[in-house]
């Protein structure tokens, strides 16, 4: 099993933690357990570098949509233990999972782009309808809601709840039953459940 720790901070999506985050996914032969430390399990996209490296915006929302669809396609079980807030991107990148289990008693799972003016991209969005209900993702992708552990089981954005102390263990439980699928077969489930959504992460801008 490879716990793949996000960091200690809000673990934005820097290009230096973008390469971290794939190097380690080169390593996963079994299955995948991703967590944050501290309040946040990502709040998403590095805005700061974004702005600061405008030029280069095309290509890194390429490589984030790329982690997305390597995730959502990983020929291994996965699952998301969501320590503290899951925001925007970050919020998606647990969503890319197979499984997610969230804190029950702290930090929020949120779309805030309705409220921060960035539509979606139709990777994005594709990718979280084809996880939820027309149901939850209008109530999700169009509010900018900020949902708690318990409203997010009940919407579907997760799939259930745990302590702090916890939280790993739990979502560790929910895939080490898994082990030992063929990764052949698993990789080519998830490419055809998931092809909408992997044709249009990976679509040319």
């Amino acid at each position: 099993m490879t716990v793949l720790h996000l960091g200690d901070d809000e673990n934005r999506f820097s290009p230096d933690w973008l390469q971290r985050v794939h190097s380690t996914l080169d390593e996963v032969d079994d299955v995948l357990v991703t967590t944050g430390g501290g309040k946040f399990y990502s709040n998403g996209l590095d805005l700061e570098w974004l702005l600061a490296n405008g030029d280069q915006a095309a290509k890194y929302v390429a490589e984030v949509q790329e982690l997305f669809a390597r995730v959502l396609t990983l020929p291994v079980p996965t699952v998301a233990a969501i320590n503290g807030h899951a925001f925007g991107a970050g919020a998606m990148l647990a969503m890319a999972h197979d499984f997610r289990v969230m804190r029950g008693d702290r930090g929020y799972f949120c779309f805030p782009e309705a409220d921060i003016n960035i539509p979606f991209t139709p990777g994005m969005a594709a990718l979280i309808q084809g996880k939820l209900t027309p149901t939850s993702a209008i109530a999700s992708m169009t509010t900018g809601r900020r949902f708690g552990g318990a409203d997010a089981v009940a919407f579907g954005l997760v799939d259930e709840i745990a302590g702090e102390d916890s939280v790993v263990q739990v979502a560790s439980e929910r895939v080490r039953a898994l082990t030992g699928k063929d990764r052949g077969t698993l990789g080519a489930i998830k490419e055809t459940m998931f092809a909408p959504a992997v044709a249009a992460l990976r679509a040319p801008a």
